[in-house]
C-alpha cells in the first residue's frame, strides 16, 4: 500500500495515531495540573516503565495539556552527559524572563532572576555550554550555598512566588529521571515538598525506568506522599488491538483477524513494537486488507529496523564485558533472572561481576526488580542479544 498514507509512527517519543489504553493516566495528569493551577497540593505522576512502553509519548501529551491550561512548561530529558542544573537552566531562564515582564509579577519575577543568578554562580563551572546572557546581580544569601539540596528549593520557591503573582503556573516535565544523581533527585523532591507547603503553582511530572522507585525511596521518605508512581507496561489485548486496527480503519484499510493476533504475539503488546510491526505490514500489503501472510513477510523488515536502530544504539554503548553479561542474561531466558545464575553461567563469582552489573544499571540497560534479581529494561532485548552474539560465539567465551 501507499507508504505516504501509512498511519503508524514507530520512533522514540513519536506520538502514535491512536494513544490506546492511557486515558486514565491522562485524566490523572489533567487533574494534577488543574489542582496545581488553583494552588492545591497534589500527588503528581512519575511514570515508571521499561523502554518502548510510551512514557515519553505520554509526557509529550501532558506537556500539550499543560500548555492548553495556561502553564509555562519546561521539558527536558536527563542523560549521562549533563547535570540537573545544566538541563534546567535554559528553560527556567525563559520562564523567569517572561514572568518578570508581566506587570503583576514584575518585582517577584526580577527577584527570581536574581536568585537564578545566584544559583548559576554556584554551578558556573558546569554551565559551560549554555549561553544564558544574564547581567542581573545575584540575590545574596539565596540559592548560593553550593549545596543543590538547599539551593534548588530556594530557586523553585522564587519561581513559585512569581508564578503565583502572575497567575501563570509552571510545569516541569523531566524524562529519563534514572540518570539523575541521588543528590539531584533529592533536591527535586525537596523542591516540590516546599512548593506544596507554600501552595505555589509549580508541578513536576516525570518519567523513568523502574530503578527510579529505589532512587525515590532512598532520597526522601516523603517522596511517596508527593508523587504517584504509575507503572506503564504493555497494553492489554483490547487496547493493543485498537492501536493496530483503528488507524488503518481511518484510512479505509482492514486487518485480517489472524494478522492482528500475529502482531500481538510478536510484539508482546508493547506500544513501540506494535507501531513498528503494523508499519512494516502496511508497507508490504497489497489491496485494502492486511493479511497474516503480510505480517510474516514484514517480520524480517521489522526486526532489521529495530536491530539497526532501537536495539543497536543501546548495544553499542556497552563494553565487551557488559555485552557478555547481557548475553548471559539473555541465555537464561526472558523475564527476571537471579544475578547468581548469570554469574554461574559466566563461570565467575557474583561479586566479580557486580561492577559490570552496576554499570549496566547506570546505563539504563538492566534493572533490579528486587534484591538479587536482574532484568532487561528493553523488552525483547534478550532476543536481540541472541542475534547479536550467536550461541556458538557465546560458548567460545
Amino acid at each position: 500500500m501507499d507508504p505516504v498514507r501509512n498511519p503508524y509512527a514507530p520512533g522514540a517519543g513519536t506520538p502514535p495515531p491512536e494513544l490506546a489504553g492511557r486515558s486514565e493516566l491522562i485524566n490523572e495528569a489533567t487533574v494534577a495540573l488543574r489542582r496545581t493551577q488553583v494552588g492545591r497540593p497534589t500527588q503528581s505522576p512519575i511514570l515508571v516503565g521499561l523502554r518502548g512502553v510510551g512514557k515519553t509519548v505520554l509526557l509529550v501529551k501532558i506537556n500539550e495539556l499543560a500548555e492548553k491550561e495556561g502553564f509555562h512548561t519546561v521539558s527536558v530529558e536527563a542523560h549521562e552527559g549533563k547535570t540537573l542544573p545544566e538541563l534546567l537552566a535554559p528553560g527556567l531562564r525563559k520562564v523567569l524572563l517572561t514572568l518578570s515582564a508581566m506587570e503583576s509579577a514584575k518585582e517577584l519575577g526580577r527577584r527570581g532572576l536574581r536568585v537564578f543568578r545566584s544559583f548559576l554562580n554556584t554551578v558556573k563551572m558546569k554551565i559551560h555550554d549554555v549561553e544564558l546572557g544574564l547581567t542581573i546581580s545575584p540575590e545574596l544569601g539565596a540559592a548560593d550555598s553550593g549545596d543543590i539540596e538547599s539551593d534548588l528549593p530556594d530557586l523553585m520557591l522564587a519561581i513559585g512566588h512569581a508564578a503565583k503573582a502572575a497567575k501563570r503556573p509552571v510545569a516541569l516535565l523531566l524524562d529519563e529521571l534514572q540518570y539523575l544523581t541521588d543528590s539531584e533527585f533529592s533536591a527535586l523532591i525537596m523542591s516540590i515538598h516546599k512548593l506544596n507547603q507554600n501552595s505555589l503553582p509549580v508541578i513536576l511530572i516525570g518519567a523513568g525506568l523502574p530503578q527510579i522507585l529505589g532512587l525515590a525511596g532512598t532520597s526522601k521518605s516523603y517522596a511517596e506522599r508527593l508523587f504517584k508512581f504509575p507503572e506503564i507496561g504493555a497494553l492489554d489485548e483490547k487496547d493493543a488491538i485498537n492501536a493496530i486496527v483503528n488507524p488503518a480503519r481511518d484510512e479505509g484499510v482492514s486487518f485480517e483477524k489472524a494478522a492482528v493476533h500475529q502482531i500481538l504475539n510478536l510484539t508482546e503488546r508493547y506500544p513501540y513494537f506494535l507501531q513498528q510491526w503494523a508499519h512494516e505490514a502496511w508497507n508490504v500489503a497489497q489491496g485494502s486488507q492486511i493479511r497474516a501472510k503480510d505480517v510474516v513477510e514484514a517480520h524480517n523488515n521489522a526486526i532489521a529496523v529495530l536491530d539497526e536502530g532501537f536495539f543497536k544504539v543501546r548495544f553499542d554503548r556497552c563494553t565487551p564485558s557488559e555485552r557478555k553479561y547481557m548475553r548471559a542474561l539473555a541465555e537464561l531466558g526472558s523475564g527476571i533472572q537471579r544475578s547468581g545464575d548469570i554469574a554461574h553461567l559466566l563461570k565467575v563469582k557474583t561479586t566479580s561481576v557486580a561492577p559490570t552489573r552496576s554499570s549496566l544499571i547506570k546505563k539504563g540497560m538492566i534493572y533490579s526488580p528486587s534484591h538479587g534479581d536482574t532484568a532487561f529494561t528493553v523488552p525483547l532485548f534478550d532476543q536481540y542479544m541472541k542475534r547479536a552474539i550467536p550461541k556458538s560465539e557465546f560458548d567460545r567465551r
